[in-house]
């Protein structure tokens, strides 16, 4: 059972608000940014001097950019050891040919073996303001995803039977539900989070409904070929990691993917799109990435390729939804 404090290595609005999350569990948390925070920390958060003070927690929650993650994680490595817990939160794989999740990141760089990933339809907006989010959290080993629902959440877990209250007595403002298809839930982070551009994106240019369900729909299921094609199981990806999380970002316009996505609908560039949104979007650089890797593997991604190669690129609209409505057909529905 997992007893003690909650380090968070990562200074933007994702490690701030899963910092915030914890704190208002009345976890201690202390949270490690290699670059200046910007304004105040959340209420019950300590910063932080280094990533040694960080590895004094047990449970060390890894939220940077994917860019960085083997050079962070490699500097983490010489701090923690076998009776940390670390899990990350990143939207993104690393590598350019191969593509590596982040926990084989942390596995490779660190001796800590137990690890695991946050994932799911919640917002770094609505974790920090405190409003009823649900998330997933995914490891191979049970007592991490304990862990997690003990820091994030309960005093006592969803399992017992017993009332989910907060160390505060209050009703949690997060939910957790637990898998051990650690890989379905970092491929299904990365690739909705590629899909969520497509969201908005159709959205903006005013495609009906039915249109942006055949979007959704066929969107994850391609996401599940391409998760079972790297190890995963492709039923995650008809959860909360792949389906509940894409159908949140149906109303989540402040969301960076489905931004990003409504301003190339407008014209933007994708350069200046970026600098509106003024945040980083893993997907933008993963997607040519997962093109090239599905076409190795075999793996026809149609949604996928129509996003790297036209929405990206800015394609007019009419040519991307002819090429959709009249690509091959596929046997299953």
């Amino acid at each position: 059972m997992f007893e003690g404090s909650v380090g968070v290595i990562g200074g933007g609005a994702w490690g701030l608000a899963l910092a915030a999350t914890c704190a208002r569990a009345g976890t201690p948390v202390s949270i490690h940014s290699r670059r200046a925070l910007s304004g105040a920390l959340p209420r019950g958060v300590t910063q932080a001097r280094d990533l040694a003070e960080t590895a004094s927690a047990r449970l060390i929650v890894f939220a940077v950019p994917s860019t960085v993650a083997r050079e962070v994680a490699r500097t983490l490595g010489d701090h923690v050891d076998g009776r940390h817990y670390v899990v990350h939160g990143v939207r993104g794989l690393a590598g350019d040919v191969e593509l590596t999740t982040i926990s084989e990141i942390l596995r490779e760089e660190t001796p800590v073996r137990r690890l695991g990933a946050l994932g799911g339809p919640a917002l770094p907006d609505d974790l920090a303001a405190g409003r009823p989010s649900v998330m997933v959290c995914g490891s191979m080993y049970p007592e991490v995803n304990e862990a997690l629902r003990q820091a994030f959440v309960t005093e006592k877990a969803a399992s017992t039977g017993a009332p989910i209250v907060s160390k505060h007595g209050k009703s949690p403002s997060l939910r957790l539900y637990a898998t051990d298809d650690l890989r379905g839930l970092e491929w299904a982070s990365a690739l909705v989070g590629c899909l969520a551009i497509g969201v908005g994106y159709a959205q903006a240019i005013g495609l009906g409904a039915g249109l942006v369900a055949a979007l959704i729909s066929r969107g994850v299921q391609e996401a599940g070929r391409l998760a079972s094609a790297a190890g995963g199981e492709e039923r995650t990806l008809l959860g909360l990691a792949g389906y509940g999380d894409l159908l949140a970002s149906v109303e989540q316009r402040e969301r960076p993917e489905v931004a990003l996505g409504a301003k190339l609908a407008r014209g933007l560039s994708l350069g200046d799109a970026l600098r509106e949104v003024n945040l980083r979007v893993e997907a933008v650089e993963l997607m040519p990435r997962v093109l090239a890797w599905a076409e190795r593997q075999g793996v026809s991604v149609p949604i996928f390729q129509t996003l790297a190669n036209g929405v990206l690129t800015s394609r007019k609209s009419d040519e991307m939804i002819r090429e959709l409505m009249t690509h091959p057909m596929e046997d299953r529905g």
